[in-house]
């Protein structure tokens, strides 16, 4: 565990900020966001609890934060997992569904960045001021805009609605994650009936099966399939 005199320069405060973002990524490698707590993490930060709130007003101000650098990541290293996987000669709807499964199949490789998203709106949005909300769904659109801008090289019949998409991307990425981690007594029900799987399904075959239907969706209510 760190110990850490009192900060004194603007320095000081950012390598504390950093440590705090640090020990929240690492606790989000070994549990789900819902169990991140601001008691263990000031104790792997070796700071009081009300010492952590001096770098961030609460717990689910660092969690945006982390998820936006998340979701930055992923963006950033898509062109590399594109490579090779789009055939730019192929129809429109033989590359939007090319575009779904890599988009899918990259995100069932992140864990942490799926959870995140499970737990924006209806939990890390939730206890943040307007500052903080504001902060976050600017980088959020910057990032969208990002996601958008890649998949129009893929798919430029998408055309300005590519934001929009992605836009959905964002938000049924996280839904089809949370609906795929069923809880514990909810795994003891299928175990005693398996009839009552009938709509789990596993996670990157359901995501992208849904993001076909949007990619799909969205080109041929723009008229280009």
């Amino acid at each position: 565990m760190p110990t850490f005199q009192r900060a004194r320069s603007e320095e000081q405060r950012e390598l504390r900020r950093r440590t705090i973002l640090r020990t929240v990524a690492s606790m989000l490698e070994e549990m789900p966001v819902h169990e991140v707590s601001l008691n263990e993490l000031s104790r792997r930060v070796g700071l009081a609890k009300s010492n952590v709130l001096r770098y961030f007003e609460s717990r689910e101000a660092i969690l945006l934060e982390l998820l936006d650098s998340a979701w930055n990541a992923w963006v950033a290293d898509l062109p590399g997992e594109f490579t090779g996987e789009i055939d730019p000669e192929a129809g429109a709807r033989e590359r939007a569904e090319r575009v779904a499964a890599v988009l899918s199949g990259s995100l069932a490789r992140r864990a942490v960045l799926c959870d995140l998203l499970s737990a924006q709106a209806g939990v890390l949005e939730h206890n943040v001021s307007p500052d903080v909300a504001a902060r976050y769904k600017r980088a959020t659109i910057a990032g969208v805009a990002r996601l958008a801008d890649l998949l129009r090289d893929y798919l430029p019949e998408l055309g300005d609605g590519a934001f929009v998409l992605c836009g959905r991307v964002l938000m049924v990425s996280g839904a089809v994650w949370t609906h795929n981690r069923p809880a514990p007594s909810m795994l003891a029900a299928y175990a005693a009936d398996p009839s009552l799987e009938a709509l789990r399904g596993n996670f990157e075959e359901s995501l992208r099966e849904t993001l076909a239907a949007l990619v799909v969706g969205s080109l041929a209510r723009a008229g280009r399939l």
